[in-house]
């Protein structure tokens, strides 16, 4: 499995995401971070190019639907609506049915134990995809036209 941390918007603030991204990794998952203030579309771009399985935003700004749904709609628009959204940071719990009616595959709001956020990405965990698909499945299921 391959997750990118993503920091989407104008947040500057990313302890929390290099400490789930550290965390990701010492369990054995394979993670690319984006760095601070990416937009939406550069997000979508990285997760594609980068050919992962998750994409997870960190979000402590209070644009967490915003920003989720652009990521979520950029990915479904490009042909890679298979690559799911988690999303973590400063969520309050009256926005997390919204985020998974926008898509969002899980929510991890502040507080979640890093144990718990680790088993959701490994092999016990939902998120893992026990298939192996990555993008080779994504070609194959929505095949683009060469330039």
């Amino acid at each position: 499995m391959k997750v990118l941390i993503a920091k989407p918007g104008l947040d500057g603030h990313d302890r929390g995401a290099k400490v789930v991204a550290h965390a990701l990794r010492d369990a054995g998952v394979e993670v690319v971070y984006s760095g601070l203030r990416r937009t939406p579309e550069e997000i979508v771009e990285a997760a594609i190019q980068e050919d992962v399985d998750i994409v997870g935003l960190s979000v402590l700004s209070g644009a967490h639907a915003l920003l989720a749904r652009r990521v979520v709609e950029g990915l479904r628009a490009q042909g890679a609506g298979d690559i799911k959204v988690v999303v973590g940071g400063i969520i309050p719990p009256r926005d997390v049915a919204e985020l998974r009616r926008l898509g969002a595959a899980r929510v991890f709001p502040m507080g979640t134990p890093l144990p718990e956020i680790v088993d959701a990405f490994t092999r016990q965990g939902e998120l893992s995809d026990s298939r192996g698909l990555g993008s080779a499945s994504r070609e194959a299921s929505n095949p683009k036209e060469a330039p």
